[in-house]
């Protein structure tokens, strides 16, 4: 798939079919494209929580607003806290950190959608409960939660604004 084609096709998809994904394909390929992700420093930071368990999701979704419907999969964007400040001090931690979060999102995003996957970002959820729920380490801090999985419909591309930009200087 051509890299234009996955940036205008991919979509949020919040219905998703009932099958579930095999652990090669979100193992080899699709957490594959999030450790290739631009990362402040090279710290590589994050980490990632892929939960396929059904009762697991269900219970991320009870502290989830912004999981609407019940996915196969979910990935937990996590930072390394305690890392981001060892290697990055405080503009990691303030900054740079949240940017590596969306920039490995992008790329498992844009990966699965490669793959015929359907994908919503949701930032709506409480941390502290979903960390709880994953048993994540002390300093392991979800910050974006990822669902995933064949999408039940295609969604249509909204329309864009292109004056969103201009060269050197506004006029």
């Amino acid at each position: 798939m051509e890299v234009w084609e996955a940036i205008q096709g991919r979509r949020s998809i919040r219905a998703f079919k009932p099958d579930p994904i095999p652990e090669e394909l979100l193992r080899n390929l699709i957490l594959h494209a999030a450790i290739w992700a631009p990362t402040g420093g090279n710290a590589q930071t994050w980490r990632f929580a892929v939960v396929t368990d059904p009762n697991l999701i269900r219970k991320i979704k009870m502290v989830s607003p912004g999981l609407s419907r019940t996915p196969p999969a979910v990935i937990a964007v996590c930072q390394d806290l305690d890392e981001v400040q060892k290697r990055a001090g405080e503009l990691g931690s303030r900054t740079l950190a949240l940017m590596d979060t969306a920039m490995a999102a992008e790329n498992i995003m844009l990966a699965a959608y490669a793959e015929g996957l359907g994908t919503c970002p949701i930032a709506s959820f409480h941390a502290g409960a979903v960390r709880q729920i994953l048993r994540l380490p002390a300093g392991i801090l979800p910050q974006l939660l990822i669902s995933l999985g064949c999408p039940a419909a295609r969604a249509q591309a909204p329309k864009r604004n292109a004056e969103v930009m201009w060269f050197n200087e506004h006029h």
